[in-house]
């Protein structure tokens, strides 16, 4: 099929004209809150879903208590070693992440249940700047603190149990600082909390 005199080259304009509207609607997403635009937009930002799979395990095969250090958003240093004896709720997440954003009233309820029984909740957050996750926070009421990863040095230090990119993922550590179970992929409350009290009477 011959291609009509000037054809090619209106094609590219019309390629061109699309990307520069693509690139627009690019533009118009940066703004000073990025967390409601990336609600808004609902694309996830690369999230790639866990299946929702709930593991827990024996006490004899949990292995060497988990090594981290890390700092908070508001510059507390955090260690491991700080947890010797509690049993400790670690959740993978983000600000753009969907499940993230279903799973954080459910996380902030437990904490508020377990807190006084000495559970210690911490959220690990692979991608924000500050003023993301404090907004994160702030909209879904979220009290308990969380460790600035954006490096990913604590994801690393666990992939053996958080896939990298499988955010989010809840871990539950024993008081000897072991993980005990993993919800890998948005968790169910009641699930949680099972696994906790697991925990706990362990």
């Amino acid at each position: 099929m011959n291609t009509p005199p000037g054809g090619g080259m209106a094609r590219r304009s019309i390629l061109t004209g699309l990307a520069a509207v693509a690139s627009l609607g690019l533009a118009a997403c940066a703004g000073p809150d990025p967390l409601a635009q990336q609600a808004a937009a609902g694309d996830n930002k690369n999230y790639i879903a866990g299946d929702g799979s709930v593991q827990e395990y024996a006490a004899e095969s949990r292995g060497a208590p988990v090594a981290l250090s890390a700092d908070l958003y508001n510059g507390t240093p955090v260690s491991s070693t700080d947890w010797a004896g509690k049993v400790t709720v670690l959740n993978f997440w983000y600000a753009a992440c969907a499940p993230c954003r279903v799973e954080a009233p459910h996380l902030e309820a437990l904490y508020q249940e377990f807190a006084p029984q000495g559970v210690l909740f911490y959220g690990i957050n692979v991608r924000d700047e500050k003023p993301t996750a404090e907004a994160f926070e702030r909209t879904f009421g979220v009290t308990y603190p969380s460790v600035q990863d954006k490096d990913g040095k604590v994801l690393l230090s666990m992939t053996r149990f958080v896939p990298p990119q499988a955010v989010p993922t809840t871990l539950v550590l024993d008081k000897e600082g072991r993980v005990a179970a993993r919800i890998l992929g948005g968790l169910d409350k009641s699930t949680l909390k099972a696994l906790i009290d697991s925990t706990l009477q362990a």
